[in-house]
């Protein structure tokens, strides 16, 4: 089984909030890099290759961003053998985080997503703290999105992965997961799976950075941690098929070299991973709900 635990959906990038035209600019070996639409239509292509697949909801007061997760939970509904919601709440308004929780429970939705960076909050806040007690509560995995390109406005203090550390000590029986291998600082990472069992990372985004990439994948298996890696595709900014072959390419750098080789084996093992069982994410109970394809895809020609 292959799970894809890193995927976005939108309308339009302006959803996406203040400062992250930079979503849309991005650079990739020196040329422009275009991006491909992020509906649920061109979504649900590009998850053919996998068998079943996480979409992140998205919401900052900061910047002003707005991907409902009832919007999420229409889509996944749609789809429930191939689709995963994750809720986005945001705990700079812990209140409010912890009201959309239970919602999102209702909704369906398996998971949370959140952003420090993004989200303007140091992980582990008072108000943080709070929302973490209650995703506990609800036995729902959180993902921490670590990514600090995505807008101007994002704040690179708050994105340490070293921050989470306290977290996964006060909360034993949470589920998190590091997204993108916390790039750059991709040895704090690998710390902190090395010391917390409730402690993953998936592979999204950092796999479009081979260098990176192999890097950071040589420490990682030196520090006996791969299994608590997880694949991710970061669609829209890549694909699942994208993200599998850059994964299996990564020992490029390595031919007639002394360079360390990753075994294959561990390669596809993260592939092959089964996050579901990890997190402790039940698909049993997701509910379905069939609806006209236009109350899911809103097209603007």
């Amino acid at each position: 089984m292959i799970i894809d635990c890193h995927t976005h959906i939108w309308e339009s990038v302006e959803q996406l909030g203040r400062g992250t035209g930079l979503w849309n600019t991005q650079v990739r070996g020196g040329a422009p890099l275009v991006l491909r639409k992020a509906n649920p239509e061109t979504h649900l292509a590009a998850a053919k290759p996998v068998d079943k697949t996480f979409v992140l909801a998205f919401q900052s007061h900061y910047l002003d961003a707005h991907i409902p997760n009832e919007y999420v939970a229409r889509y996944v509904k749609r789809h429930p053998g191939r689709l995963i919601g994750f809720a986005s709440v945001d705990p700079s308004r812990p209140h409010e985080a912890i009201d959309e929780l239970r919602r999102a429970c209702e909704m369906g939705l398996k998971g949370v997503s959140i952003w420090p960076a993004a989200q303007d909050f140091h992980p582990v806040c008072s108000a943080a703290m709070r929302v973490y007690t209650e995703i506990q509560r609800l036995r729902m995995p959180v993902l921490f999105h670590q990514d600090v390109r995505a807008s101007s406005a994002s704040k690179m203090e708050f994105a340490r992965p070293y921050l989470l550390d306290e977290v996964a000590r006060e909360f034993p029986d949470l589920k998190m997961v590091v997204t993108q291998f916390g790039y750059p600082w991709t040895h704090e990472t690998i710390a902190l799976l090395g010391k917390h069992e409730n402690v993953f990372a998936d592979v999204s985004g950092i796999v479009q950075q081979p260098w990176h990439a192999y890097n950071a994948l040589v420490l990682a298996s030196q520090a006996g941690v791969m299994d608590a890696l997880l694949f991710g595709s970061n669609f829209p900014y890549s694909t699942a098929a994208e993200s599998i072959e850059a994964l299996y390419s990564i020992n490029q750098f390595c031919h007639g070299t002394n360079l360390p080789t990753i075994p294959r084996e561990q390669l596809r093992r993260i592939v092959e991973r089964d996050s579901l069982k990890l997190l402790g994410i039940d698909m049993d109970d997701i509910p379905v709900v069939r609806e006209p394809e236009t109350t899911v895809v809103q097209t603007d020609d």
